[in-house]
């Protein structure tokens, strides 16, 4: 994959990959001239509004249940300060470096379109933090996904202040001491910046670009894994005939029928109809059907999503043409919130299918391979215990998959009465996601140990992605530890393993 040597942000056009490539490849960013204009713009906005003392909701105003109260032209700085110590109340294990570049990102992009009356300086220090490398240190648990995330916000701001701690060049110190390290100086909050800084749905929205990177890579290896079970159990790819989807015309079940007989061309291991059975099970017959689904669900959100990337989310908003301040409710995480939950549940359902094929490959009563697929039954077990291990993991998934979105609970004296819980969606979101993974490594062990018992050439995708495995694995003749064979195949599934298609 081909990087730009900066991205530039200017709020509006931001993609999930650009997010990925700043989150985990370190990639630069800068804010487009068009933003920088902006943002001077709209700061001026704001610095009219406390000269003309104007009653305005977190600027001239508390937060919250204090918006009645008014505050002093003296004490504005103070109060952007204070909403950030007292809202860093986030607890337990802080994110990955990756997370917290990619909160960093999203909310540079959403300040960047210039309604959020931040000063231009103090959005350039978020920038540099970034292109520099200083990480702050924020925990995972603590947000609502109702104000926004506000403790994991408040906790990315605290450094920017010489408070807080982060992580500069591999190591984890005070806020102040990585800024020095890094040759940049704190700040000091003026008047709206402490709550453009963290009102906003950038920790759940990160954590979905993330996911939705992932899910992209686990749908395509799920597809040439199935595609290697078909042909190790001599499927009938006849299942998955461009006519039969066009009468049923869903994008993604006919996506996933076009790929999977892609991955099984040329292949001398599948059967025809009536050859030795009429049709296969669910688990094989049905694959474009499930996947194809799964990959519809992928496509709505991935658009949700860079909508999100791409969203002023915090209060009030600022429109410097019209001069009207709003304060309304767009920092609600609910989008994210339903569609981390409904990603999850999509995702769960590549491991059930995924599963119950395992199941077929050491069955033998569902198949003619030998039990468990190991030459010695008996003295060994073979893959006995990988299909209790697939079968654990998918039940694992059926609890993370109850949606947080559908839970609420009032905070802020009840005027804050519905939130959305979009950040516990989302982290669940990528617990599922690397539980699917390791399914899909159960299945693709099995699959090509099962392959191993017969001869003839395989299809074009399943040879690439065999010959992938078994650079690294060879076939299972005497028990050994195979929950080592199953993390390098899981660390193998982070890339495609099938022919490029």
């Amino acid at each position: 994959m081909s990087f730009e040597q900066v991205i530039q942000l200017d709020g509006t056009s931001l993609t999930i990959d650009q997010v990925v490539q700043a989150a985990r490849h370190q990639q630069a960013i800068s804010l487009s001239e068009g933003a920088i204009k902006k943002v001077t713009l709209s700061r001026s906005m704001v610095e009219q509004m406390v000269e003309e003392k104007r009653v305005v909701y977190g600027i001239t105003t508390g937060f919250g249940k204090f918006s009645d109260v008014m505050i002093s032209r003296e004490d504005v700085s103070q109060l952007q300060e204070n909403l950030i110590m007292s809202h860093a109340c986030g607890m337990g294990e802080p994110y990955a470096t990756e997370v917290v570049r990619a909160i960093m990102v999203l909310r540079i992009n959403a300040l960047s379109q210039g309604f959020s009356g931040i000063r231009l300086q103090t959005l350039q220090l978020l920038v540099e933090m970034c292109n520099r490398g200083v990480h702050p240190i924020i925990p995972q648990q603590g947000s609502l996904g109702a104000s926004g995330d506000l403790a994991p916000l408040a906790h990315m701001v605290l450094p920017m202040l010489g408070k807080g701690e982060a992580e500069f060049a591999g190591t984890r110190m005070k806020g102040m001491d990585a800024l020095k390290a890094a040759g940049l100086e704190p700040i000091r909050l003026e008047a709206k910046e402490g709550l453009a800084l963290i009102n906003g749905t950038q920790a759940m929205t990160s954590l979905l670009c993330l996911a939705l990177h992932d899910a992209r890579m686990l749908m395509e290896n799920a597809e040439v894994i199935a595609s290697l079970s078909v042909e190790a159990l001599h499927g009938i790819p006849k299942a998955y005939d461009a006519q039969l989807h066009a009468v049923r015309p869903h994008p993604g079940q006919q996506e996933s029928a076009r790929r999977m007989l892609l991955h099984l061309e040329q292949s001398e291991r599948t059967t025809e109809q009536g050859e030795i059975r009429v049709q296969d099970a669910y688990s094989l017959r049905c694959i474009p059907q499930v996947h194809g689904a799964t990959r519809d669900t992928l496509e709505y959100v991935w658009q949700t999503v860079t909508r999100e990337c791409n969203s002023v989310t915090d209060n009030p908003i600022l429109f410097t043409e019209t001069g009207d301040v709003i304060s309304g409710g767009n920092f609600h995480g609910q989008p994210m919130a339903l569609v981390a939950d409904f990603l999850a549940i999509a995702f769960s359902e590549l491991a059930n299918i995924s599963e119950r094929r395992t199941e077929r490959l050491v069955n033998p009563q569902l198949s003619s391979l030998p039990a468990f697929l190991t030459p010695n039954g008996g003295l060994h077990s073979g893959f006995m215990i990988a299909q209790y291990a697939a079968a654990s993991i998918v039940s694992e998934n059926k609890v993370l998959c109850h949606p947080a979105s559908v839970d609420s609970i009032p905070s802020s004296a009840n005027q804050e009465d519905h939130v959305s819980m979009g950040t516990t969606s989302a982290r669940k979101l990528r617990t599922v996601l690397a539980n699917v993974r390791k399914v899909l490594a159960i299945e693709y062990l099995c699959a090509c140990q099962a392959i191993d018992f017969s001869t003839g050439k395989l299809g074009k995708g399943t040879e690439v992605a065999y010959s992938r495995l078994r650079s690294l694995i060879p076939k299972l003749v005497d028990d050994r530890e195979l929950h080592v064979d199953m993390a390098v195949t899981d660390k193998i599934l982070h890339e495609y393993v099938g022919q490029p298609l």
